[in-house]
């Protein structure tokens, strides 16, 4: 079981470690000057990762195909996770680089 002060401390590791591979993160304000979210993007080996962080139990990290035009709202997508931080930001960080979960080459799972 994990303590209310491991999760943040899985967290912040977590966006630690984003920040390291590369995501650049940005910080949706409401009317009131609020943070509504955090959002990391990272584009690499034709493919964009986003994550999307409201709270510590509401998380979204989705993984499309780098020609993808709207990033924020994708119309196709490889793979996605929601969950805890703790959950989503472990599956995106165990994702390879260089392909998709259960194929060989990246190419293969967004050839159509």
């Amino acid at each position: 079981m994990t303590s209310s002060t491991e999760a943040p401390r899985s967290t912040d590791l977590g966006l630690a470690e984003l920040v390291t591979r590369g995501f650049r993160f940005m910080h949706p304000r409401n009317p009131e000057g609020h943070v509504v979210a955090v959002i990391g993007v990272r584009a690499h080996h034709n493919v964009i990762d986003v994550v999307w962080l409201r709270g510590e139990d509401d998380v979204v990290a989705t993984r499309m195909p780098g020609d993808e035009t709207n990033f924020l709202n994708p119309t196709r997508i490889i793979w996605r996770a929601a969950g805890t931080a703790g959950e989503v930001l472990a599956e995106l960080l165990g994702l390879p680089d260089d392909r998709t979960p259960g194929t060989l080459l990246l190419r293969h799972a967004v050839a159509s």
